[in-house]
């Protein structure tokens, strides 16, 4: 069975840190694009951060850049997002999901944030900022 499984969220303190962790069991992620999403109460999924196959590349949404840092191990088959001077409007709940779709693929780079584009999901992880 193919899973995505979240892990490190919890309640951090405004300006704190935290390391998601995305594992993949049943399917190796080498040759994944793997993406990070977040959804708030009340608001739509949005793209959050996301790294090619090798690692070589990443992108991330304006609202977190300078700030979250995605990492991958092939080895370990995990895929982190490392989240400093976290903020009250990053809680959410924080998704991984992979695609096979190519980073640098014209297709793939109009719209890396689009959820339809990645096959496996997470079930999720929360992430509550909050003094």
């Amino acid at each position: 069975q193919l899973q995505l499984v979240e892990s490190g969220g919890g309640l951090v303190q405004p300006g704190g840190s935290l390391r998601l962790s995305c594992a993949a069991s049943g399917f190796t992620l080498d040759y994944y694009t793997i993406g990070w999403f977040r959804q708030a109460p009340g608001k739509e999924r949005e793209g959050v951060s996301c790294i090619s196959s090798s690692g070589g590349s990443t992108d991330y949404a304006d609202s977190v850049k300078g700030r979250f840092t995605i990492s991958r191990d092939n080895a370990k088959n995990t895929v982190y997002l490392h989240m400093n001077s976290l903020k009250s409007e990053d809680t959410a709940v924080y998704y991984c999901a992979a695609t096979r779709q190519d980073f640098g693929s014209i297709w793939f780079r109009a719209r890396p944030w689009s959820p339809v584009l990645y096959e496996h999901w997470g079930q999720g992880t929360q992430v509550t900022v909050s003094s």
